[in-house]
């Protein structure tokens, strides 16, 4: 006969919860309104990284739950700091990412008063995240924990939001805890393999289009082989590039902004796609114009793990509900035909990405951007690229190799300060690894503050600041619609360097090109958090144009018009 179990508060219940679960770290801003959670967690050996602002927290738990698919748990207090920490939110929810947001919330007896930073976060939060919830009572919090983690990780991934009143975390209960919780794998059906394997025999110009979570680094060596066995073409979706490595003969290039023309052209022209993991959102989609509405011109595979994604769209030759992992397994039994005709339609893939990747462009100015993308396709394969949102961006998605599984964090939302804490998130999670975030000078000042959290935990990422003095997208739009009628771009920035050293970390400018590679070895070599700081030419808008010329080629257009 099993033994009662003995009262505890409502905050010690929570915390030993989720070490049950398996979260061995947590993200956060201390908040009065779960101060009983803090103080349960001081007495376990659950790391919990304070950081700065919420919406860094959040962005740090969201990275989290990329890297191991497991969810990253974040902390916050009630009010502004819930509305904070919504940027984190929305990027799990775009991305497909599991995640827990716990934040605290006023007592139960002042519900509907407008109380001090009363907010209902099931209305807040019940389009944005996947499950909002509030904890009504302290014996029910085991039940409720098991379900937010099966929440967050089955079907397609996404974030929990979960309110804590901070009168039921004191509130004592006797409740046994509840088993750790692992996600059920959706496997593809027999008969839907031997479909697939059909229709592959049949093709003559097919292509595999990879994306989505729930991957991890077994799925995509049983990809690799798959793609090997049949010769296929293998395209990532939008910020998805680590889920194939890039050095592989069967690689063909990325499928989001700025892609090589030629890729639309083969996507176009294949006779098979095989969506693998992805959901087709509008990015990869090339606003829904890469594919005909709602049915695809080609034989079109489309497999995810939540049924409710098969056919929001496109409607596909064969709908197959299951998770990446699962069906790259099943993928071994997938037999090619006796004979594999298909070599000269990938090796035409790999030599039009390879055309359009390997030599970078020079841009105007002193310091080179394809210094800097060199530079980073020399370090360790298993090296964790991060990024936010911004022009920058297209010269790392477009030249840069990822090789591997964990390389690549970077939002499909497309939001701004993503970089940093992500870069903060992957070295605290994989201590071994490298972690580099390539930011812009607006995209770092979003969440900037989190180089804060890098020096107080002595977590020893390089933040990388490619600095035009402009949001550079913004302004790239601007210049297409309202040539020469600047407004509202420009930015007067600080010494990122001195920022760095102030902070008690590594600080580094860069002004000529012949500068860079010994300051960002030099950065590494000082085992601190670090920032190297590029000065570029704010001509260099982006690897294909310069703003002068993007803003004539607007001008005579409309005088042409």
């Amino acid at each position: 006969m099993s033994q009662a179990p003995l009262p505890r508060t409502g905050a010690r219940i929570l915390v030993d919860a989720l070490l049950g679960h398996g979260v061995t770290r947590a993200f956060g801003v201390p908040g009065e309104s779960y101060l009983d959670v803090l103080d349960a967690m001081a007495d376990t050996a659950l790391d919990f990284v304070v950081c700065r602002q919420e919406g860094g927290a959040a962005m740090m738990a969201e990275a989290v739950g990329k890297l191991t698919g497991r969810p990253g748990v974040c902390f916050v207090t009630r009010g502004p700091g819930a509305t904070n920490a919504s940027a984190g939110v929305h990027i799990a929810e775009q991305d497909s990412t599991p995640m827990l947001l716990f934040v605290g919330q006023i007592a139960r007896s002042m519900r509907g008063r407008g109380a001090f930073q009363e907010v209902d976060y099931r209305a807040v939060f019940g389009t944005l995240a996947k499950w909002a919830v509030e904890i009504d009572e302290a014996a029910r919090i085991p039940e409720i924990i098991a379900r937010a983690f099966r929440v967050a990780m089955q079907g397609r991934p996404g974030p929990v939001v979960v309110a804590l009143p901070e009168d039921m975390l004191a509130e004592i209960a006797s409740v046994p805890d509840a088993p750790a919780v692992e996600p059920a794998e959706t496997w593809p059906g027999h008969a839907d393999m031997m479909r697939l394997q059909k229709l592959l025999w049949s093709a003559q110009r097919p292509l595999l289009l990879l994306g989505g979570s729930r991957w991890n680094a077994r799925a995509v060596a049983s990809v690799v082989r798959f793609a090997e066995r049949f010769d296929l073409p293998v395209a990532a979706s939008f910020r998805r590039q680590m889920l194939f490595p890039a050095d592989h003969r069967c690689y063909a290039g990325d499928v989001g902004f700025g892609i090589n023309p030629k890729l639309v052209a083969r996507l176009k022209e294949a006779d098979l796609v095989i969506a693998l993991g992805g959901r087709l959102s509008e990015v990869p989609a090339q606003g829904y114009t890469l594919f005909d509405i709602p049915s695809p011109a080609m034989n079109f595979v489309h497999i995810h793990a939540d049924p409710e994604e098969l056919g929001r769209v496109y409607q596909p030759t064969l709908a197959i509900n299951a998770s990446p992992a699962a069906v790259a397994a099943a993928l071994e039994g997938v037999q090619p035909p006796n004979t594999v005709a298909w070599a000269p339609w990938r090796e035409a893939a790999r030599a039009d990405y390879l055309n359009w990747s390997e030599e970078v462009p020079a841009n105007p100015g002193a310091v080179q951007m394809g210094t800097l993308t060199r530079w980073l396709r020399d370090l360790p394969a298993e090296t964790t690229i991060c990024n936010g949102a911004g022009n920058f961006a297209i010269w790392v998605h477009r030249f840069h190799r990822f090789r591997a599984f964990g390389s690549q964090l970077a939002p499909t939302s497309g939001s701004m300060g993503y970089g940093l804490p992500a870069a903060v998130a992957a070295k605290r999670t994989r201590p071994e690894q490298l972690a580099v975030a390539v930011c812009g000078d607006g995209d770092f000042l979003m969440t900037g503050q989190e180089f804060a959290t890098a020096v107080q935990h002595e977590v020893p990422i390089l933040a990388i600041v490619v600095d035009n003095g402009m949001y550079g997208t913004i302004r790239m739009h601007q210049e297409r619609e309202y040539p020469a009628r600047v407004f509202g771009t420009s930015l007067k920035n600080p010494d990122f360097a001195a920022y760095a050293r102030a902070f008690g970390g590594f600080g580094a400018t860069v002004e000529r090109d012949e500068e860079m590679i010994p300051a960002l070895e030099a950065a590494l070599a000082s085992g601190l958090p670090a920032i190297v700081h590029l000065k570029l030419d704010p001509e260099a808008l982006s690897p294909t144009t310069s703003l002068s010329a993007l803003r004539a080629k607007s001008l005579a257009t409309r005088a042409a018009g």
